[in-house]
């Protein structure tokens, strides 16, 4: 019991982060279970997909983001990584006897993933300023070709958080930054990208559930920590500027992910 206390902790660290910055949830809470307790990257993945959707549920809950929404985009991400989710879940239950090998893929897999979110959100305000230039320039075409890309978008984000756990909240919102830069303002932005996350990782989480990827009590003692830490974190008055956390978390997710590429 002493030994799962200690995942307590670790949730309400990821919980905290995840209240005030929307990001972090996958790209922290595989790590951590893979590197400093010792699951096996298929259950960490599975198990950090049900606690990402349960813990972001309780965030939207906190921040009232429903009403900000913007659900055609919702829509449209939906169309592209829902149907990647379970074709990744079919290429598992295919691979099912050749799990060392599964787990190797996934390792230098989430280690890619930690490495390109950490850039990805290092170059949010870039990314952003790209789309306004593309948009003002030609925001017809722009306009014609969004709703594809989008569409390819949550293709790659469903097979990436599907694999990985890692991508469903910092990469979403750096291409719905570079997609939309007139379109949604933060809060908005905020909300959508959650909204899309929600569906996609409860999808892939109860997938990996089916196919034996869960630890349900490390599941039950990692919430205990986190939804009471995302609801604390969300309702902080003085709180660090987004841009000093966001920066401070790019940092740790690019060094985990580097040693993880060395040690592979």
């Amino acid at each position: 019991m002493l030994d799962y206390a200690l995942y307590i902790p670790a949730g309400l660290l990821v919980g905290m982060l995840v209240g005030l910055t929307g990001v972090g949830g996958g790209s922290l809470m595989t790590p951590i279970l893979v590197l400093l307790f010792g699951q096996a990257p298929t259950v960490a993945v599975g198990t950090d997909l049900i606690f990402a959707s349960i813990t972001k549920l309780a965030a939207t809950a906190s921040f009232g983001y429903s009403r900000r929404v913007d659900w055609p985009v919702v829509g449209r991400l939906a169309v592209g990584s829902l149907p990647a989710s379970v074709a990744v879940l079919l290429w598992f239950w295919l691979s099912g006897g050749t799990v060392a090998g599964v787990d190797q893929l996934i390792m230098k897999s989430l280690a890619v993933m930690l490495v390109v979110t950490a850039l990805g959100m290092l170059m949010q305000a870039s990314l952003r300023r790209l789309g306004l230039k593309v948009t003002s320039t030609s925001l017809r075409r722009t306009e014609r070709w969004t709703p594809a890309l989008t569409i390819i978008t949550g293709l790659l984000l469903g097979a990436a958080v599907t694999l990985t756990s890692v991508g469903a909240g910092a990469l979403g919102v750096v291409a719905l930054l570079y997609l939309y830069p007139l379109r949604l303002t933060y809060d908005r932005l905020v909300a959508t990208d959650i909204a899309h996350a929600l569906p996609l990782t409860l999808v892939a989480g109860l997938g990996h559930a089916t196919l034996g990827h869960l630890n349900l009590p490390v599941l039950g003692f990692l919430l205990i920590g986190s939804i009471p830490g995302v609801l604390i974190a969300s309702r902080l008055a003085i709180r660090l500027p987004q841009r000093v956390t966001r920066t401070l978390l790019a940092i740790v997710l690019g060094l985990v992910g580097g040693r993880m590429l060395v040690g592979l």
